[in-house]
């Protein structure tokens, strides 16, 4: 891709002229808001035509809502392998909770633009929070376990999904050998019957990391049931947490260069947020929380305020801050150049690909920096 950089007093008309693009296209590409005004700073994506260039294949999903607007549905199919629909629950016993939203149309906009639907499988409680004595009721209990088995394979050829990605999060130390027993016993089942599966893990650095978001997951056991695992690589910026970037390059590396050393670096799916945060300064612990912005909206922020776009070299992502109603912010989002740093990481450590949370905000750079760099390998 080409990425271009604004400068102080340039002007789209400019820019556009100096690459040999059509106004309208920088526009377009880079969903410019008339009267277009720039972000000093601000990374632009250049379309590149020469497509002669050895790009290799990568499988790409992206999680979305079943009340994803399905004009920005329809706009990201093409660029996705896998839609993992976010999110089937389920009960003590084993009984499958389905989500507030009926997700059937979605399935059928899959199959229309032969992307694979996923049926994701969560274990969120009423209030919307990772329950991990649900996780216990359904791991050590066989009855409930067998259950929820049964339901999954009931539900996914009811609506036509054709996978189940488990998204078990904080699950306990002593439980982590019983859930991955769950998955291995699930997984024998579902490829039976041609389902695939895929696993979220939480972004590990080691084999004894401490800490209940990390201790449940057994690495190499879960890569080799699995037919691919997503690695969660982003949060450390996080809604509740301090002001710092969503997904700093140098922390996803190390997960990444401990993850290929348990799992096999073609099963390994890299996750990019497609979001950023925007704190009131000074972060106050358990007092400040984060607005969540799209990366797009992000700019704008900077525009309107008339922000300089920082860019951090160590985290290798965008930020800046401004003031509003005598409250200082900081935003953290994502720009081409910081996805071109996570591209960059998945070839260079040869994974499969990348998985987006969540692509219910539409960011057109991002897919074309995405076709530029890899074929999406679509079955």
């Amino acid at each position: 891709m080409q990425i271009h950089i604004v400068e102080e007093g340039e002007t789209v008309d400019a820019i556009a002229q100096a690459y040999g693009v059509p106004v309208e296209i920088l526009i377009l590409d880079n969903q410019l808001v008339y009267p277009y005004r720039l972000a000093i700073g601000q990374a632009l994506y250049i379309p590149v035509y020469d497509s002669s260039g050895e790009r290799p294949l990568a499988q790409i999903s992206g999680y979305a809502y079943p009340y994803i607007s399905p004009w920005v549905l329809g706009q990201t199919l093409p660029f996705l392998t896998e839609l993992p629909i976010f999110s089937y629950g389920f009960t003590d016993d084993g009984w499958l909770v389905p989500p507030a939203t009926e997700e059937s149309w979605m399935i059928e906009m899959c199959e229309a633009q032969g992307v694979i639907p996923f049926l994701t499988l969560t274990p969120l409680d009423a209030q919307g929070k990772f329950n991990n004595a649900l996780i216990a009721s359904v791991v050590w209990n066989s009855v409930a376990g067998d259950r929820l088995i049964l339901e999954l394979i009931r539900t996914m050829q009811e609506k036509g999904y054709g996978g189940v990605d488990i998204d078990f999060e904080y699950i306990r130390r002593e439980d982590r050998d019983a859930f991955t027993e769950f998955v291995r016993r699930a997984t024998v089942i579902l490829h039976e019957f041609g389902f695939r599966v895929s696993i979220a893990l939480a972004p590990k650095t080691s084999a004894d990391q401490k800490g209940l978001l990390y201790e449940g997951k057994d690495y190499p056991a879960l890569g080799g049931i699995a037919d691919s695992v997503l690695l969660m690589t982003y949060e450390w910026g996080y809604k509740y947490g301090p002001n710092m970037a969503v997904a700093p390059i140098h922390k996803v590396e190390q997960v990444v260069q401990y993850a290929v050393t348990e799992i096999p670096a073609a099963k390994i799916r890299m996750g990019i947020p497609n979001y950023g945060y925007d704190w009131s300064l000074p972060y106050v612990p358990n007092v400040t929380v984060a607005n969540t912005i799209g990366n797009v909206e992000a700019v704008q922020i900077a525009i309107t305020h008339f922000a300089r776009i920082q860019y951090d070299e160590t985290a290798q992502s965008p930020y800046f801050r401004y003031w509003q109603d005598d409250v200082e912010h900081e935003v953290w989002f994502e720009d081409v150049r910081s996805l071109e740093a996570k591209f960059n990481l998945v070839k260079n450590y040869g994974l499969q690909g990348m998985g987006y949370w969540q692509i219910m905000r539409w960011w057109r750079a991002n897919w074309l920096a995405l076709e530029d760099t890899f074929v999406i390998q679509k079955e």
